[in-house]
This record gives C-alpha cells, sequence and structure tokens, in this order.
C-alpha cells in the first residue's frame, strides 16, 4: 500500500491520529522519501542527468575521442575520475545527497575501463582500428583486463561509499564478462548461439543466487541486490527463452519455471522475477494459441475460465492473506522471514 497525504488525512477523520500527529508522521515520511529512490521529480532529474554522464563517457563515447590517443584518454578519465570522488564526498559528507552521491560514484567506476583502455593503447596493447566504443558492442576475450580492474575499482567504492546504486556497473561488468570469457575459454571459432544462450542462461541464475545471498546479508541494510536480481534476470530469462526446443515437453518446463519466478518474485518483492516470469507465461500461452490449438474452438473458453479462477483466486488470498502468509513464512528459515519482513 502506497502511503501519501490522503491516506493521513482519513487516519485523521477516523480519529486514528490527531492534526499535530498526522504532520509530525507526514514530515517523516517526507524526510525518508528524500533519501530513498522513488518516482519523485527530483529523483528523475538526478537519475537523468547522471545516466547522461554516464552514457557520455561509454555507450556515446564517438570515434573522435580516438584523436587524444591513449595517454590523452587516460588523463582525462583520470582527472574526471578525481572530480567525481571529490564530488560523490561533498554529496554525501556535506550536503547529505546519498542519491546524486550514488550516481556520481557510479560515474567514477565507468570511467575505468576507459583509463584502462588508454593505458594498454599507450603501451601498444591494442591494435590499430581497435575503438573504446567497440567495449560495448562487440564480444573480445581482450577486454577482461578492462573488466577485472573494473570489478576491482567498482569493490573499493562500494566499501568506500556504501550505496546501493554502485553495484549496477559492477552487475554490468559481471553480465560483460560472462560473454567475454566464452570465447578466451572455447575459442573464437565455437562462439555458436547455441553456446551464447546457456551461458547466459547459467551465468544470469548464478548471479540472481548472488544476489538472493546479498538480500540476505543486507536485509537490514539498504537494498544492495537490487540491480544484480535486474542484470541477473535479464541474463537467465533472455537465456532460456532462446533456448526453447521444439519439443513440447520443454515448452512446459519453461512454462513451470516463469510460474516459479512469478511465486519467487511475490514471496521476496522481487517485481522483475514476477514481471518476467509473467511474460514467459504469456509467451507461452501465446504458443498454444498459435500453434498447439490453432483451429480449437474451445480454448478461448477455457483460457477465458482459467482467468476467472485466478481472479478468484486472488479475492480469496486477499481475505486470507495474513493467515495464509503467516503460515507459509513458519517453512521458512530465520534469515529469510527477517528478509520478506524488511524488504515489504
Amino acid at each position: 500500500m502506497e502511503v501519501n497525504r490522503a491516506v493521513i488525512n482519513e487516519a485523521v477523520e477516523l480519529g486514528l491520529l490527531s492534526d499535530q500527529q498526522a504532520e509530525l508522521l507526514w514530515q517523516f515520511f517526507a524526510e525518508c522519501a528524500a533519501n530513498s529512490p522513488t518516482f519523485r521529480f527530483t529523483h528523475i532529474l538526478y537519475y537523468l542527468g547522471g545516466l547522461i554522464a554516464i552514457g557520455a563517457m561509454s555507450l556515446f563515447m564517438t570515434l573522435g575521442w580516438e584523436a587524444f590517443g591513449g595517454a590523452g584518454l587516460c588523463f582525462i578519465a583520470l582527472v574526471y575520475a578525481a572530480l567525481g570522488i571529490w564530488l560523490t564526498e561533498h554529496l554525501l559528507n556535506r550536503l547529505c545527497l546519498p542519491i546524486p552521491a550514488g550516481i556520481v560514484a557510479t560515474f567514477v567506476v565507468v570511467l575505468t575501463p576507459l583509463a584502462v583502455y588508454g593505458a594498454q593503447v599507450a603501451l601498444g596493447g591494442w591494435a590499430e582500428g581497435q575503438a573504446y566504443r567497440e567495449y560495448h558492442t562487440q564480444v573480445d576475450w581482450r577486454w577482461l583486463m578492462m573488466e577485472l580492474v573494473t570489478l576491482a575499482c567498482g569493490a573499493i567504492m562500494l566499501w568506500r561509499y556504501p550505496l546501493p546504486f554502485l553495484v549496477m556497473p559492477i552487475a554490468v561488468t559481471l553480465w560483460y564478462m560472462s560473454m567475454d570469457l566464452t570465447p578466451f575459454f572455447f575459442g573464437s571459432e565455437n562462439m555458436s548461439w547455441e553456446l551464447r544462450e546457456l551461458v547466459s542462461l547459467w551465468f544470469g541464475l548464478l548471479i540472481v543466487l548472488l544476489a538472493f545471498w546479498i538480500d540476505i546479508r543486507t536485509r537490514h541494510d539498504k537494498d544492495f541486490a537490487f540491480w544484480l536480481y535486474v542484470l541477473g534476470t535479464l541474463a537467465f530469462w533472455g537465456g532460456l527463452s532462446l533456448t526453447l526446443a521444439d519439443a513440447e515437453l520443454r515448452k512446459f518446463l519453461y512454462l513451470c519455471i516463469n510460474l516459479l519466478m512469478i511465486v519467487v518474485g511475490a514471496i521476496l518483492t522481487r517485481r522483475v522475477l514476477a514481471v518476467f516470469g509473467g511474460l514467459g507465461s504469456a509467451g507461452y500461452l501465446g504458443h498454444l494459441a498459435y500453434d498447439v490449438f490453432e483451429n480449437s474452438l474451445l480454448f478461448p473458453f477455457f483460457l477465458t475460465a482459467v482467468g476467472f479462477c485466478i481472479i478468484y483466486l486472488g479475492i480469496l488470498w486477499q481475505r486470507y492473506e495474513n493467515t495464509i502468509a503467516s503460515y507459509l513464512r513458519s517453512f521458512l528459515p530465520h534469515q529469510i522471514q527477517e528478509l520478506v519482513a524488511n524488504r515489504r
């Protein structure tokens, strides 16, 4: 339930709060929301500006920057990083603004591969014609040094500034590394799409499990697992969806996995798992409608009945949610019970 001013005013009308208590409670909620990522115009400006700056030094870097040469690129990245660290300290310690501080600290981590690339070019480690912007579009095992240094820098920055948004570049770098390690171990000539899909699937599953472990370890702290869940789910679900075979049994297994993702996402209050599980389930129903029961007259009626049954289950769940949820949580380990209670 979203707590807004209208809800607090309703509590005042019911006599649950006095006007003074309501005003103090609203001020408390406003102060908490100011330092928690929410869909507010201020936060939209923070993330929009930060993502533009991050994209300018990564995804949107033009080929013209190659004119600076390796030493020039490394120098520019280091100067930007020094300014970013100073601004992070200022925002966090002087102005007490953790959200923009986390975005600026993330910008510093994103500069790491550019600095390493520039140093490698200056030392003759890259052939002519290899542009930095290809780091984000081309799979190449030679990017591994840049990725390892980025992970080390991200870990140091996260240790120095424990801000959740810093996990984002670490998660993205792990994803890049999973793709670049494939030709390193199996050779570029064996880089088939089937192998890429399997790597994506298993890597995504490992990242989701890592996110779950971090979720339990930080259940009383900030949400450090969010970006790992997002990147891990994208990689796992994408690989899973692309490895579908013609066998109906495997497609049905795909449906079961997606339904399990919905259930786990609901238990852990991780919307990304539930959303992609829902997309996969809808895709399987589309397969049934367009392939298996293409000429069936009864299938739409059956599917409608299933839909209304699910709605009825939702009504029952809402009516007895506390009783059922308490009973089901009693079977979970204590750490997971605390995680569910704190993340709700």
